[in-house]
């Protein structure tokens, strides 16, 4: 006799972690709007009942989805970067943005940057906390080094928040022209993509002689 039985009636528990893989994938797939907590459950194999054992609601998801997949990549980027003080600004700056994008950008967690392009504006909250906990984090994180680089005379003089801003816009219109342009208009080599891009970052920081 086959099993008929849905998922969640022969495992009733899930660790946080598959929830959190499971809103993860709806999350990028569907969007902020159409990702409703009954279709995560059913995703990780629970009852609804049981995803709200760990989350309250849907914004509460969301934010535990970026933290898990996004945030803590930028608080181990601070620590590294707080402990390489005699690492050159030129190498800390190329292996952070390197690292951004084999550890979010590369990955699934980067479709939610389309998902905050598109629907931040409907849900201002989620946009409050994406831009605290993501972007302004972020972009502290790689002005610091930018900063440093001028102060000790390794950079060309620039505003190293306004330069930021150039140094993040490339690695951000890789993500979204993946999760949005692929389709109509062709995959980028991506690999080719970073080193193209870093190769131009490193000459043009450089301060000369």
């Amino acid at each position: 006799m086959s099993d008929t039985k849905p998922r969640w009636a022969r495992r009733k528990e899930a660790r946080p972690q598959e929830l959190l893989a499971a809103a993860l994938e709806l999350f990028v797939d569907r969007g902020y709007a159409a990702t409703r907590l009954e279709d995560v459950a059913r995703r990780a194999g629970v009852s609804k009942g049981t995803l709200y054992l760990y989350f309250d609601n849907k914004e509460e998801l969301f934010k535990a989805v970026v933290r898990e997949n996004i945030v803590v990549v930028i608080g181990r980027a601070e620590s590294d970067v707080a402990a390489a003080d005699s690492t050159a600004s030129k190498d800390l700056l190329l292996t952070m943005l390197r690292r951004w994008w084999s550890d979010v950008s590369s990955t699934r967690a980067s479709g939610l940057a389309k998902l905050m392009v598109a629907e931040a504006g409907n849900f201002p909250e989620i946009a409050r906390f994406y831009n605290e906990e993501v972007i302004a984090r972020g972009t502290a994180l790689i002005a610091s080094i930018v900063q440093r680089g001028v102060d000790r005379g390794e950079f060309v003089p620039v505003d190293a928040e306004l330069m930021t801003r150039v140094l993040t816009a490339p690695v951000t219109m890789l993500m979204l022209w993946a999760h949005s342009f692929d389709p109509c208009c062709g995959p980028v080599d991506a690999e080719a993509f970073m080193d193209a891009y870093l190769g131009l970052v490193e000459r043009g920081m450089a301060r000369p002689g």
